[in-house]
This record gives C-alpha cells, sequence and structure tokens, in this order.
C-alpha cells in the first residue's frame, strides 16, 4: 500500500498576507470581497434601524393581542440586532454606518400598504401583518446567512458567529409568527 504526502503551498494574496489552501487568516480588510462584506454589513444595519421604527406601527394597527405581543418581542430583538452589528463593526475597525436597504425600504412600504387597505380590527389586518412581518424575516434570513458564510469565507470567525446567533434569532421568529397565524388568525381571516 502505497502512501502519499500532501503539501499545501503557501502563496502570498493579493493584498501580500501569507495564507495556505487550509487557513484563513482574517485580515482581509484591504480586499474587494471584505469591502463588499462591510458595504453589506451597512445594508443590513440601516435595515434593522428602520425595522426598529415600523414595528411599534404594526404593533398598534395588529388586532389580536397575542400579535401585538408578537410585535413587541420582535422590537427588542431587533434592538438586540442592531446592537450586535455596531459589535461586529468594532470588530472590523469600521465606523458602524447605515446605508439604504431599498429591500427594506420596499417591504416597510408594503406593510404600511396593508395597513392602510385594511380594516381596523379584523382578523384580515392580522393575516396581511404576518405575511409583512413574515417577507421582512425571509430577507433578514437571507441576509444574515449570507453575511455569516462570508464571515467564514474570510476567517471572521468571531463576526460569524454574531451573524450566526442572529441568524437563529430571526429564524425563531419566523416560526414564532407562523405559529401565530396557524392558530387561529388565519382562520378567523377566511370567516370574515
Amino acid at each position: 500500500m502505497a502512501t502519499t504526502t500532501k503539501t499545501v503551498k503557501k502563496t502570498t494574496s493579493p493584498v501580500g498576507l501569507k495564507t495556505t489552501a487550509n487557513n484563513k487568516t482574517g485580515k482581509m480588510e484591504n480586499s474587494e470581497f471584505h469591502k463588499f462584506f462591510v458595504d453589506e454589513l451597512k445594508d443590513i444595519y440601516w435595515a434593522e434601524k428602520h425595522l426598529v421604527k415600523a414595528l411599534p406601527k404594526m404593533k398598534k394597527a395588529a388586532t389580536s393581542n397575542e400579535l401585538a405581543d408578537a410585535f413587541d418581542k420582535h422590537t427588542a430583538e431587533t434592538e438586540t440586532h442592531i446592537e450586535t452589528l455596531e459589535k461586529i463593526f468594532s470588530l472590523l475597525d469600521e465606523k458602524a454606518v447605515a446605508k439604504k436597504c431599498d429591500a427594506m425600504a420596499g417591504l416597510l412600504e408594503e406593510a404600511n400598504g396593508i395597513i392602510e387597505e385594511t380594516d381596523k380590527g379584523t382578523m384580515i389586518r392580522d393575516a396581511g401583518l404576518i405575511l409583512a412581518a413574515q417577507k421582512v424575516e425571509h430577507y433578514e434570513i437571507a441576509t444574515y446567512g449570507t453575511l455569516k458564510v462570508f464571515a467564514e469565507n474570510m476567517g471572521h470567525n468571531e463576526v460569524a458567529d454574531l451573524l450566526a446567533k442572529t441568524l437563529e434569532n430571526e429564524k425563531a421568529t419566523d416560526i414564532a409568527l407562523t405559529k401565530v397565524a396557524e392558530s387561529f388568525i388565519n382562520e378567523e381571516a377566511a370567516a370574515e
């Protein structure tokens, strides 16, 4: 039986850092990929800062106490997400700056449209608010999931861990909204 020896070639990256095929240094601040990553962090930072302002309006528009409570909880969690992003910026030696997120702006505009187009005090409104909130959650899940993988690929392990925690929280919120919808809201909305 023959044995083979695998050698790992050391190279110098475009930014002058020594890397190996099996080792990521986490020191990619000057790479285009790192700049893109930071730009996308600024985008989700804007999204979270605007979502935290929109959730109280959604809570006020909700008919059921269960949905209002879910929006209250989500507001507190979103405040935590903002703090986590600020910590991530700090870890990356970047200033926490928000860049307009066109996707979130559109999703929040759609939520406002649902409030305007549905009757106050109806389960149809609540069903619509859950729809709007879950669209937001799915956008956030996609964003945090991708940013986590980006961070892992650059060796930003602590950043990746923080993004993973936020990702799991967003998934849990999505599940909680589904449970509220399925508990009685969708059935009552269909009967209205």
